[in-house]
């Protein structure tokens, strides 16, 4: 094995991009035909990015499928988590998911039975639950956030409320540390985000010298330390925006410089590299695919189907996010 992996650079789309494929068509028509919405993750492929009717983090993602009114179908291309965060906010709507299989490591980290055990034994803790969970996590929860919220969600918390933070205790640690909150952080994580190298990033930061690191904060305090800027996938890209840098170091999944590359023209944007790879996918997010997607349109199938009981006690903490976020 090298000493190092070789890093990958994007260069901005810069001009005209290059003309859909017929399946990426066909997309196109079925959508228009079913009269759908298409909500798509920053962290999905490229191809699929490109049919999107709105690309964007968990948060905004929440927000536009709070607004998808007009839309007779939903589809999100994502995590199951984040189709039934649509069907949470939708009850009357049809949601779709490509890919149902797609699960997360966040998610899978905290079984709610295991949730409810331990709230049952702390009934005096405040639960702020990233939206990183199932549908029976949030129901549990007395606040949800995203990575783009999450100190503003937690200094919203009374003061004099001790804070579990679940599932994850690198987004945790971070938001703890911004607001001087106590916080007991839940035992989990994202496996793309812990993957990355403190030793390939600085790598990268003497390749590209002055070049901003932007880092998500569910990597590792030791990776987080190497950031200028430690902010959600949305803040990457408003940084990215108004910074009078050439080239940024993106510590976060990959296909987030898809977008980044065809929004920031002029720019280059370095993927940020793990210990063995120049590049870090997730493999549950990329299990939704463009073939997936036309079938999920054709058939109106698979769908989010989920308890009224569950959906409505699990709306309560989803919508005072919302509200606590416009505030």
């Amino acid at each position: 094995m090298s000493d190092s992996v070789s890093l990958q650079v994007f260069e901005s789309a810069n001009g005209a991009l290059p003309p859909l494929s017929p399946l990426q068509e066909e997309v196109l028509r079925l959508k228009k035909e079913r009269n759908a919405v298409l909500l798509v993750h920053n962290y999905q492929s490229e191809e699929i990015q490109r049919v999107a009717d709105f690309v964007g983090d968990s948060l905004g993602l929440s927000y536009q499928a709070a607004a998808a009114k007009d839309a007779d179908v939903i589809v999100f291309c994502g995590v199951h988590f984040m189709a039934e965060t649509a069907k949470i906010v939708n009850p009357s709507k049809r949601v779709l998911l490509p890919a149902p299989e797609a699960g997360c490591s966040l998610a899978d980290s905290c079984p709610a039975e295991e949730l409810a055990a331990f709230k049952a034994a702390h009934p005096e803790l405040y639960v702020v639950a990233y939206i990183n969970c199932s549908a029976e996590v949030k129901a549990l929860a007395d606040v949800i956030c995203t990575s783009g919220n999450a100190k503003k969600i937690v200094e919203r918390v009374p003061a004099d409320k001790e804070i579990l933070f679940v599932p994850d205790q690198n987004l945790g640690a971070w938001v703890a540390g911004q607001t001087g909150r106590k916080i007991r952080l839940w035992p989990g994580s994202c496996y793309a985000h812990v993957l990355f190298s403190v030793r390939e990033i600085r790598k990268a930061k003497e390749a590209f010298p002055g070049a901003p690191v932007l880092v998500h904060p569910e990597c590792v305090e030791s990776v987080r330390a190497e950031a200028d800027l430690v902010c959600s996938t949305e803040k990457m890209v408003d940084f990215c925006k108004a910074s009078a840098a050439e080239t940024f170091i993106i510590v976060t999944e990959t296909n987030m410089i898809a977008r980044l590359r065809h929004e920031i023209p002029g720019k280059k944007f370095v993927a940020g590299p793990t210990a063995t790879c120049a590049c870090n996918e997730c493999r549950f997010m990329k299990m939704n695919t463009l073939e997936k997607l036309r079938d999920c349109l054709r058939d109106l199938a698979p769908e989010i189907v989920m308890d009224e009981t569950l959906r409505s006690r699990a709306a309560v903490p989803l919508l005072r996010m919302l509200e606590w976020s416009k505030a």
